[in-house]
């Protein structure tokens, strides 16, 4: 993520969704401290495997990146891989909230958050994001992505929920915050991470055969 700009919902280009994911964590006796404790020390464990998260050394800190390895679904090309991250904005006892970089699929928030209701707790991902760019923004809308992006929080909240013997369906809402497409951020697209990824294969190749990429 080095040289590369955050990218608030203001900055991208589809349209606005916001996304909340919530599972039920009722039957074990749990705090939210406990929670979100085990969430940011089982982040990589708890990711499906092709789309694996990797904090840095200090964990999942204000200030921190969340280096990202993972593959887009591209028809009968299967997966695309895209190298990206996160950026740690916020991080307490009871949550903790990321905000993407230019050339990450979404333009956005995610908070992940554990809160006591009524004597259960849940754990929950909010998503506040548009596309990035008019590419992801067809992969979304026509060949519905969207699905795909969904089933990476689902997987992450079962696999928590797992880790404390819970299982349980995780339910999600989608609310359209704003349906206009931002046709200024069409630039957007030169910073694309998958095609940056994509066209860097090469000169990793040719530096790893050669000997001159450090390992």
């Amino acid at each position: 993520m080095s040289g590369r700009r955050l990218n608030s919902p203001l900055q991208g280009f589809g349209q606005l969704w916001q996304r909340t994911f919530r599972i039920c964590l009722g039957g074990v006796p749990l705090t939210p401290q406990r929670v979100i404790q085990v969430w940011k020390e089982k982040l990589p464990e708890l990711m499906p495997p092709n789309n694996r998260f990797y904090p840095s050394l200090s964990g999942v800190k204000p200030g921190e990146v969340v280096l990202i390895n993972a593959e887009l679904p591209v028809l009968v090309l299967g997966g695309m891989p895209v190298s990206t991250g996160v950026l740690v904005l916020y991080a307490d006892d009871l949550q903790f909230t990321v905000m993407t970089p230019e050339g990450h699929p979404e333009a956005g928030f995610n908070t992940f958050s554990a809160f006591d209701e009524n004597g259960i707790v849940f754990a929950q991902i909010q998503s506040l994001a548009r596309t990035n760019d008019p590419i992801y923004e067809i992969g979304y809308s026509l060949f519905n992505f969207a699905k795909d992006h969904e089933a990476i929080w689902r997987h992450v909240l079962q696999s928590l929920a797992g880790q404390f013997g819970v299982t349980d369906t995780v339910t999600i809402e989608r609310t359209l915050v704003d349906s206009k497409r931002q046709w200024s951020k069409v630039g957007n697209v030169w910073q694309n991470a998958v095609i940056r990824t994509v066209l860097n294969q090469p000169v990793r190749l040719w530096r790893r055969f050669f000997g001159t990429e450090k390992r």
